[in-house]
């Protein structure tokens, strides 16, 4: 997908000062693979994939910040995200970026980018908006 790089950079220019993205969208919709758009934007030279498995992967920028990218698909309640200490990772400051957010919606902090993406005949829709509960 041609535009991706840029959909990336629009993204992160259109929320300059947040650092917490919430995804959400149906399996294939390409979730992690703007995430890694995202990344790249930001610097990150590591290989960034879905964290299944892990349920969360770090990254550094090119500023040498850490990035958080946190996949919730596998996850039965949203209490399993205190095993991983879920609290520091959100509250740090840092970029958040966070896929299959609805297993765990009732922990997102009050304020946080909320990033939909769609798929109907084969084209896809980002809607992004801040959320302040």
């Amino acid at each position: 997908m041609e535009e991706l790089p840029q959909v990336a950079s629009d993204l992160l220019e259109e929320f300059p000062e947040e650092r917490f993205f919430a995804f959400f969208g149906k399996m294939g919709v390409g979730k992690t693979t703007l995430i890694k758009e995202l990344c790249a934007h930001l610097g990150v030279e590591e290989t960034v994939c879905s964290p299944t498995f892990a349920i969360i992967n770090e990254y550094t920028t090119g500023e040498g910040e850490p990035v958080y990218h946190f996949d919730f698909y596998r996850l039965k309640s949203a209490e399993e995200a205190f095993d991983i200490g879920y609290e520091e990772y959100f509250y740090s400051g840092a970029y958040c970026f966070t896929e299959w957010t609805e297993k765990i919606e009732t922990l997102l902090p009050e304020h946080y980018v909320r990033v939909e993406l769609t798929e109907e005949n084969e084209k896809r829709t980002l809607i992004a908006n801040i959320i302040n509960d």
